[in-house]
């Protein structure tokens, strides 16, 4: 039954990756402009460099054909040429993709242990005046689009890891402290209160295990977040990472780069969310 599950949820998986890829690039084939190349306003070019600029991206105008024969290639390793840059797409993915993990893995460590601490503090010590405070933080934070948060990160010269912690940090503090309140009116909660145990002794014996299935829900979601929040972080910052390739294949149209981009972030997500899922679904079989 377990193995029946997993192979359904991996036929979605890699259904909702093919779909997305597909997406992108139809948005980007009918995006305005898309077949208007910069190069081609050189008053230096004669017809012929016109003509040929042109027909570069002949192949791209049939977007099914030009997809399919894409996962073609990809099944064989190539994932195409950068337009743009003119470098091998899967080069320039494997040469970025290193600083973006450690962006993402850093923010996404610094915005749960912030957001835990202040939740599990608000919700030990039962202070009204903290309690306020802190969710006034967090909903000051939600109000910040990402991309001031990257400028902030810039003009003040933090790490752009701080900048996608703190737009991550205010939706898992949010989440997080209404499921540590929803939890503490349980009536075990209340037996246990009456029985004169600890507020601690409360907190981590009989209120995180119960929260423990749905945190670890707003983390596979959490990641899709910051993957997303990297790529104003790093095209504001200037750091080489894959989301400052993302923003130049969008402004220059550049189709198989941005779409092997998205099939990239697609799958990250997916893996996140469903890994996630799992691990739930093990935690409650074991209680169960």
């Amino acid at each position: 039954m377990l193995w029946r599950k997993l192979a359904r949820h991996a036929s979605v998986l890699v259904a909702t990756v093919l779909l997305g890829g597909l997406l992108s690039a139809v948005l980007m084939r009918f995006a305005p402009g898309f077949d208007v190349d910069e190069a081609q306003l050189d008053p230096r070019l004669d017809a012929a460099s016109l003509d040929a600029l042109r027909s570069s991206r002949a192949g791209e105008r049939n977007i099914l054909s030009f997809y399919f024969h894409s996962l073609e290639r990809a099944i064989q390793g190539d994932l195409g040429m950068s337009i743009s840059l003119q470098q091998p797409v899967s080069t320039l993915l494997r040469e970025r993709g290193p600083l973006t993990l450690h962006l993402v893995g850093v923010g996404l460590l610094l915005s749960w242990a912030f957001a835990m601490a202040l939740a599990l503090s608000a919700a030990w010590l039962r202070i009204t005046a903290y309690d306020v405070v802190s969710t006034f933080l967090s909903g000051a934070f939600l109000c910040v689009p990402a991309a001031v948060l990257a400028l902030l990160s810039v003009l003040w010269n933090v790490p752009g890891s701080l900048a996608i912690a703190l737009i991550v940090f205010p939706r898992v503090y949010r989440y997080a402290r209404n499921l540590l309140e929803k939890a503490y009116g349980m009536p075990h909660i209340v037996t246990a209160r009456a029985k004169g145990l600890s507020e601690l002794r409360i907190l981590f014996w009989h209120v995180v295990p119960v929260v423990a299935p749905q945190l670890l829900a707003v983390a596979g979601v959490s990641v899709s977040t910051a993957v997303g929040a990297a790529i104003p972080v790093e095209g504001l910052c200037g750091l080489a990472g894959v989301g400052q390739l993302a923003w130049q294949a969008a402004l220059s149209r550049d189709l198989p780069l941005l779409m092997n981009i998205t099939v990239l972030v697609t799958l990250v997500t997916l893996l996140a969310n469903s890994g996630a899922d799992v691990i739930v679904q093990v935690l409650r079989g074991q209680r169960a």
